[in-house]
Order: C-alpha cells, then sequence, then structure tokens
C-alpha cells in the first residue's frame, strides 16, 4: 500500500472514530479527552527528554551500550507526539506504545529487520570504502606514502593559542 493510500486510509478510520465517540459520548466529552491526550503526551516528551538524558549519560558513564536508552526514549517521543495528533487511533497507538512489552515487542522487530537488512547489504558489497577514488575492501595492501617534513621553530612573539599548555 502507497503512503498516500495509507494516510488517506487512516484519516477516514480517524473521522469516523471522532463520529462515533462523538455521537456516544457527545461533543464536550469527545473533545476534553481529545485535550486531555495532547496535554499528557506533551508532559510524556518533556519528561521522556529529562529521563532519557540521564539515564543516557549513566549509560555513558558505565560504558554500557546506549542503544536500549535511545531507543527506548525515540518510542516514548513516539508515543506523546501520536498522543498529541488529535483522534482516537492515533491515542490508542500511543497508549500501546507507553506499555514496555509493546514497545521492547517493536524494538525488537525493527532491530531484527535492520540486521537483515545490513546483512544483505554487506552480501551485496555496499559497504565498500574507498578512498581517493580507490575502492578499499577486506582484501586490500597497505600502501606506503612516502613524505617529508620539517620542524618549525617557535614564533616568540605570537602568545599561546590556547589549546596547548605553555
Amino acid at each position: 500500500m502507497s503512503f498516500l493510500a495509507l494516510i488517506v486510509v487512516l484519516s477516514l478510520v480517524e473521522i469516523a472514530l471522532f463520529v462515533t465517540v462523538g455521537g456516544w459520548l457527545g461533543l464536550w466529552w469527545t473533545m476534553a479527552i481529545i485535550l486531555g491526550t495532547a496535554l499528557v503526551g506533551i508532559l510524556l516528551i518533556r519528561a521522556q527528554g529529562v529521563r532519557a538524558r540521564e539515564q543516557l549519560r549513566l549509560a555513558m558513564l558505565s560504558r554500557d551500550d546506549p542503544s536500549p536508552v535511545l531507543a527506548n526514549g525515540a518510542f516514548a517521543v513516539v508515543s506523546g507526539l501520536l498522543l498529541i495528533l488529535p483522534g482516537f487511533l492515533a491515542d490508542g497507538l500511543g497508549l500501546l506504545l507507553l506499555l514496555a512489552p509493546v514497545r521492547q515487542l517493536v524494538i525488537d522487530r525493527l532491530s531484527r529487520g535492520a540486521s537483515r537488512k545490513m546483512a544483505q547489504m554487506a552480501e551485496d558489497g555496499a559497504f565498500v570504502v574507498t578512498y581517493g577514488g580507490v575502492a578499499r575492501g577486506a582484501g586490500r595492501r597497505d600502501d606506503v606514502i612516502d613524505g617529508t617534513w620539517e620542524e618549525l621553530p617557535d614564533d616568540e612573539r605570537r602568545p599561546p593559542s590556547g589549546w596547548t599548555r605553555h
């Protein structure tokens, strides 16, 4: 299904849900729910930013892998954005992504798919490093670069750059 068709279908589902829920609860309760979930989404994104920054700092200090922290933080932000969007389907998806098991399931599926894609790209030779227009693969030979150097005397008239200790 194309992206445009997906957007049209999702929009029609949201409209149908608005009409159905609005007819069942009434206009003001429907608006209160939509505004309430938007407020929850804003608060979630603000709180998640602070929390993710602290967890990332701790992961870096302990030299742990920061990717789970980044993935969970990213999905919490996506959840908050879905809650901000007006619509019951988006709110439902946002609330589902708040659940840790659901979030972990999505992260696992996406990482497996990315790993398969990376392995396929590596098999196809998509990861070739080039330097100066010459491909350097795993079986490359070491090139010798010949050069000369000259030591320059210190210029006493200039103050230190600030990058060196004098």
